[in-house]
């Protein structure tokens, strides 16, 4: 790869800009060197335990954004994929691992799925997870979890064994995507007693597992998620993994755990060289991308869809009510430059909250919502209705009671299929289109513009990955010559973005 960027030879006097090659991602160098390189960064152990060869995670965005096709793409280029599976029936799921073990084989490293928290679905968690271990699933990426659920501790314990020598095995790697210390803490601390044993009651894992258990951390990786696409709680990335480190000390002195052991990792906002190599500056295990991805070759996400997000700032987001939890006030971060659904979702939450029903809404708000539904609202609600029937009967019940909570399940109808819409391409609904981003696609537009890389149909996650570690191995480089006292220019701190052989 040839790209042009910033460098002066004494740095004692104005930059000049040279043309030179990049140095290649492999580890050549020497201590003597100086040389940072992309493959240093991170946490070794991290590597070593998954098997790729950066620390750096493609991150599983729901209901297939994260295709089996970009998983296997990442795992080639020695990243970690996760697959997107959340929402996805099991026998979907299923068909997903198919075609990632069909590319990769039958055990393969450094990838996993995703498994959701969902506990207005009950026993869904509990077919995922039957699922997941059945495959050999060896990495899962738990999200939505603000309480240890028996499944996600399942997962956990059922991969624990003992070695000939005592030493403790995990063939199952549980991966906690937090945004709060207090939620990270249960994944840091052992698995409680009362789990425990309601696993072991039910069969579900051995005595000795469960012994094992009672002894390490739920999760060995936890992944510090700040202001991301989706479901976010917009945490800033500095004190939020500052917080986690502080949890993991003070875990780890309460249960006499190794702190070594637990590795934090961070995501959110994570778009450019700059922001990778403060999170691995921070003592980030590993970095995680998610927004920057859904614009790639590999995503799930229609053309039409991918088009929009390639011309997002970083300003050009906003939070919409969630679909799954609209009756809570929950949100999510979306894209909001040509796009109508952020304003519409936020004007639907308002008249649920001020309205007892359809009929009680003003003629102005009923025609905005069959505009939005894009049908009158007596068809949208027999389509909601016989899809509840079949899937949540008690909640249908509940809505044929209720005028008010009838219009909750139609506006969540509504928001559901803004993501559908999205990932499908119906340019019918190209304004109600619900795409998760966070400002790091904006930040990565604004990078890449006028390089290659500025063009959709180079934006691999090989592309986008490779870029982002080589700029930060770059960038740590300077920045310890500088801390070493070297007069190391301003201009020199810049990166182009360019396409890796």
């Amino acid at each position: 790869m040839r790209i042009q960027h910033w460098e002066s030879n004494s740095y004692s006097g104005a930059a000049k800009k040279v043309e030179t090659r990049h140095p290649p991602l492999t580890k050549n160098a020497t201590s003597q060197d100086n040389a940072v390189y992309a493959d240093w960064l991170g946490d070794h152990a991290f590597t070593k335990t998954h098997g790729s060869r950066f620390a750096y995670i493609v991150g599983e965005m729901a209901r297939g954004i994260a295709t089996p096709h970009m998983v296997i793409a990442a795992v080639q280029a020695g990243l970690v994929g996760f697959y997107g599976s959340a929402g996805f029936k099991p026998e979907t799921i299923a068909a997903g691992l198919d075609e990632i073990e069909a590319a990769l084989g039958k055990g393969a490293p450094a990838w996993g799925a995703n498994l959701i928290h969902t506990p207005q679905q009950p026993g869904y968690e509990r077919a995922v997870v039957d699922l997941f271990l059945s495959r050999g699933v060896a990495r899962v990426s738990a999200s939505a979890f603000m309480q240890l659920s028996p499944e996600i501790v399942r997962y956990s314990a059922a991969g624990l064994s003992r070695a000939a020598d005592g030493s403790i095995k995990r063939s199952t790697h549980v991966f906690a995507k937090v945004s709060r210390a207090e939620v990270a803490r249960q994944f840091m601390a052992p698995a409680p007693d009362a789990i425990l044993k309601q696993l072991v009651s039910r069969g579900d894992i051995t005595p000795e597992q469960a012994e094992i258990a009672a002894s390490v951390p739920v999760a060995l990786d936890i992944t510090a998620e700040a202001d991301s696409g989706g479901h976010t709680d917009n945490r800033a990335a500095g004190p939020l993994f500052s917080s986690l480190v502080q949890a993991r000390r003070q875990v780890c002195e309460e249960h006499g755990l190794n702190a070594d052991d637990i590795r934090i990792g961070l995501g959110g906002g994570i778009g450019t060289p700059w922001a990778a190599a403060a999170a691995f500056q921070m003592g980030a295990a590993y970095i995680i991308t998610g927004s920057v991805n859904q614009a790639a070759v590999e995503s799930g996400l229609s053309l039409a869809g991918r088009k929009l997000l390639a011309e997002a700032g970083p300003a050009d987001i906003a939070m919409a009510p969630a679909a799954d939890m609209f009756e809570q006030g929950v949100e999510v971060q979306v894209l909001k430059r040509g796009t109508l659904f952020a304003m519409r979702g936020k004007r639907m939450r308002e008249i649920h909250k001020t309205r007892a029903s359809f009929a009680d809404c003003t003629a102005q708000e009923q025609a905005f919502i069959e505009t939005a539904l894009g049908e009158p609202y007596a068809a949208a609600w027999e389509k909601t209705r016989a899809y509840m029937s079949g899937t949540n009967p008690k909640e249908l019940a509940k809505a044929e009671a209720d005028p008010h909570h009838q219009l909750a399940l139609v506006f969540r109808r509504y928001l559901f299929f803004g993501a559908q819409w999205a990932r499908e391409g119906d340019e019918s609904r190209l304004r109600d289109y619900q795409i998760w981003c966070g400002p790091a696609m904006g930040a990565f537009n604004e990078w890449v513009k006028g390089s290659p890389l500025e063009a959709l149909e180079t934006r691999t996650v090989k592309q986008i990955a490779l870029n982002l570690l080589d700029g930060a191995a770059h960038l740590t480089r300077l920045q310890a010559r500088r801390a070493c006292g070297e007069n190391i220019p301003q201009s020199a701190f810049d990166y182009r973005a360019g396409l890796f052989e």
